[in-house]
């Protein structure tokens, strides 16, 4: 965990966080207080959504950082990213992504070619 992050981590959730799968193939990493916000929203959801629940609550594995500020991350959940030797952290707010970094990187330069989407036209940069 980068040091700009493992301090507030640390303070706010303990060093507790739960990792699970993201649909569009990364993890997300979650502070354990952010996570039960999380796992609530996503225990609500329809019966429509029972596969939804199923890969984000039944993949879901809680990890500490250790005094290093490492997490281990299980063999499941690095081969379902696709982590290699590299890997990208980005903060999204109230989580994390964790990408492969050449996934991350094809996958954001097609983003790049792409067009804007429609919630995204009258924003103000």
């Amino acid at each position: 965990m980068p040091t700009r992050y493992r301090d507030v981590l640390s303070a706010t959730a303990g060093g507790q966080l739960t990792v699970t799968k993201h649909p569009h193939g990364c993890l997300m990493v979650f502070p354990r207080n952010e996570w039960e916000k999380f796992r609530e929203r996503i225990a609500a959801l329809p019966m429509s959504a029972q596969w939804w629940k199923r890969i984000f609550l039944g993949n879901a594995m809680d990890c500490e950082m250790d005094a290093a500020g490492r997490v281990l991350i299980s063999p499941e959940l690095r081969a379902a990213a696709g982590l290699s030797k590299e890997a990208i952290l980005l903060g999204m707010g109230n989580h994390f992504e964790l990408w492969d970094a050449q996934a991350y990187a094809a996958q954001e330069a097609e983003a790049m070619q792409g067009e804007l989407p429609d919630a995204l036209k009258d924003f103000s940069f």
